[in-house]
This record gives structure tokens, sequence and C-alpha cells, in this order.
């Protein structure tokens, strides 16, 4: 068999590695995102509530009576609103940052197979991925959460800003132009790299350590385990800059794209401590990380059960 038959009889996966993780990632994530997406739905509400600078103060509702309050008020499927540019977003989010770790991992940052990893190495790689993964993402995570806010437009009278999540990046883009669709991107990267620091560093070390140091082998135990602690990590480092994010992306903006509210992401963040004390920067935090939690634990168990059914080695 020559060199060219003997490359085009190769499976999918070593043909492609970086485009076959590429899409597992993708597929695992928006398995993940369906199921946990209410949560993400009631945290982006939480976040907005009580800001300062939007208005008169409404009474506060905790994370249970928001959701029940969105099912009671817009219907039981409005609690997926915005799910679809969600999707959109880890398609390219979670591909990039997961083919970006791996390929720093191993590449870059020099892990050998069966030997521990050294944990600076672990969160540099995490952080970096992280960020450019989010900035690419960026444009998609902005029409996320301005659709998850259309439900409340319209309990307070307010006209509707999208029909869709086209016609929403339509409206983005000819309002603010290129630069509009990554309004906010300052503070989705600083919090996409938080995140990952604890998403992925957490999850790759507490796995490995666990494999070189217990009896513990590679299977959804040591998978279960791992995912859960990065849940809880991911939502401590990163809920403070996730509600800045959120309160950035969902502020009103002139003809020129600015922001009308805040000025950049320090000014929404000292604004919001003033404002409303520094607790107030996690707002959101149990949705946030019952969300993560659950997210991690979907998204992990089904990344390494479909990279192991399509020959692909262990995460």
């Amino acid at each position: 068999m020559s060199p060219a038959e003997e490359e085009r009889s190769l499976p999918l996966p070593e043909k492609w590695p970086r485009a076959s993780k590429f899409a597992l990632s993708a597929c695992a994530a928006a398995v993940a995102e369906l199921v946990t997406f209410p949560l993400d739905l009631t945290k982006t509400r939480l976040q907005i509530q009580g800001e300062a600078a939007a208005g008169p103060a409404v009474p506060y509702r905790g994370m249970l009576r928001t959701a029940a309050g969105i099912a009671q008020e817009e219907g039981v499927w409005k609690l997926w609103q915005g799910a679809t540019p969600a999707i959109y977003r880890h398609i390219v989010y979670t591909g990039i940052r997961m083919v970006t770790y791996e390929h720093l991992r191993d590449s870059v940052l020099g892990r050998a197979e069966g030997e521990s990893f050294p944990l600076w190495k672990a969160v540099v790689g995490g952080v970096s991925a992280g960020a450019i993964g989010q900035f690419f993402a960026s444009p998609t995570d902005l029409v996320k959460v301005q659709m998850q806010m259309e439900g409340k437009r319209k309990l307070e009278g307010k006209p509707l800003r999208f029909r869709g999540v086209h016609h929403a990046f339509l409206k983005i883009l000819s309002e603010g132009g290129v630069r509009g669709l990554w309004a906010g991107w300052v503070p989705n990267v600083q919090r996409a790299a938080l995140v990952n620091m604890g998403d992925l560093t957490t999850y790759d070390a507490v796995k490995h350590f666990l494999l070189l140091n217990t009896t513990l082998v590679d299977n959804s135990v040591t998978h279960s385990v791992s995912s859960v602690c990065s849940g809880l990590v991911a939502a401590v480092l990163g809920t403070p800059a996730d509600v800045v994010k959120t309160r950035i992306m969902n502020q009103p903006r002139d003809k020129q794209g600015r922001g009308l509210l805040y000025k950049s992401s320090m000014d929404c963040l000292i604004q919001t401590v003033q404002g409303e004390g520094f607790m107030s920067l996690y707002k959101g935090f149990i949705p946030t990380w019952m969300r993560m939690a659950p997210w991690s634990l979907v998204f992990w168990l089904t990344y390494e059960q479909i990279r192991r059914l399509c020959g692909v080695t262990s995460f």
C-alpha cells in the first residue's frame, strides 16, 4: 500500500486529530448547554436585577423565585430563550479552547504521559485557551445575553429588539459595526480566562492526580470527581467577571456602539460595588455554581465517552 493510500485509509481521528477533537468537544458542549440552559438564563436575570444604573429598583427575587417567575409570567419554554446563540457560542468557544489547551499542554508545555504536570503550566494553558476561545466566540455570547433579556423587556412593556438570532446579529452589526459585535469582549475574555483556570486546569490537575496517586482508574468515577471540583472552582473564580460582562453586554448603546451606562469593565466594576456592595459581584453565584457543576459533569462525561467511542485517547 502506497503512503497516499495508507493515509486515506486512516480513521478520521488520526487523519484530522484537531478537527476531530474540535467536533467532539462541540457536540459534548451542545448537550451540556441544552441540559443546563435554564440555570444560565436565571443567572443572567439575577445579575441584571437591582442594577443601580438601569433605573428604579425592583423587588429582589432569589434564584428559585426568578426561575418560577420566568416560567409563570413568560412561559416554560422561555427558560430556553437564547439557547440557540448559546449553542453557537459553545461550538466556537469550547471547540477552540479544548483544542488549544491540549495543543499547549502536549506540544508547547511538554506534559509527559504518566508523569505529574506542574500546576503553573496547567494554569498557563487553561488561561490562554479560555481567553483565545472566548475572543472568537464573543459575538455569539453578546447575542445570547441580549436575547435572554427579551422576555423581561416584554413584561416591562418595552418593544422587543430582535425577531430571532440572525436578526440580532444583523441589528447589532448595523448599529455598532463589526466593533459592536465585540462589545464587552474585555470582561468576557477576562471571565473566560478565570473560568478556564478553574475548569480545564482543575479538571486536568485533579484527574491526573487521582490517576497517579490513588487506586482510581480512568473511568466515569474519576471523571465525575474531577468535573465536580472543576465546576466549583470555576464558579468561584468566574462569577465577578461574569456579572461585569453581563451588565456591559446588556447596556444600551449609542450609534457608535459605545455603552451609555458604563465606560469600561473597570467603570462597571466600580459602579456595581459602590452602588450595591461588594457581594453584588456574586449575584447569581448559586445558579452559576448549580449550572457549572452539572454542566461540567455532563460535558466531561460526554466528552470522555465520545472520545473513547471514536478511538481518541482520553483527555
